[in-house]
């Protein structure tokens, strides 16, 4: 006695009422039940390719011996011998323009700096006059405003 899976790629009451329910539920659900029964029968297979294509990536890198930065050899030795070179230019571009950013946001932060020292600078320095304009006026130390009124002539 052989059993048959409930939910298999065909055109069961199952798998019918699965696609009808997602397409109620969330259409995108609705269209992946479809999908799986028409093609559902080809994944058995494309699952094999991709797991001994991964398989066989997997054993080429690690016979390399190679980091994860380093790309696997063609076998042609001038091209490899080229794209070595190559990919260290590149590596010792992208350190110096790191360096160089590094330098341009030090730069920046000093100019910030520079430019909050200066507003500072002017703040104090009206505030000191304020307080050497109040303290004229006999007010120790306490901010009073200067009124003129018209009582005074």
């Amino acid at each position: 006695m052989t059993q048959t899976a409930l939910i298999r790629p065909a055109w069961t009451p199952a798998t019918i009422g699965l696609m009808v329910l997602g397409f109620i539920v969330f259409w995108p659900l609705g269209l992946a039940m479809l999908a799986y029964i028409l093609w559902g029968d080809r994944l058995d297979g494309w699952k094999g390719d991709v797991n001994r294509a991964t398989d066989a990536m997997s054993r080429n890198w690690s016979r390399c011996g190679r980091s994860a930065n380093m790309a696997p050899r063609t076998g042609n030795v001038a091209f490899d011998d080229w794209r070595d070179a190559e990919l260290k230019r590149i590596e010792e571009e992208r350190r110096k323009l790191d360096e160089m950013r590094k330098e341009f946001d030090d730069y920046l932060r000093e100019l910030r700096r520079a430019k909050d020292q200066k507003e500072f600078d002017q703040f104090m320095a009206a505030r000191g006059r304020d307080m050497d304009a109040d303290a004229g006026n006999g007010a120790k130390g306490t901010s009073v405003p200067n009124v003129k009124g018209s009582d005074e002539s």
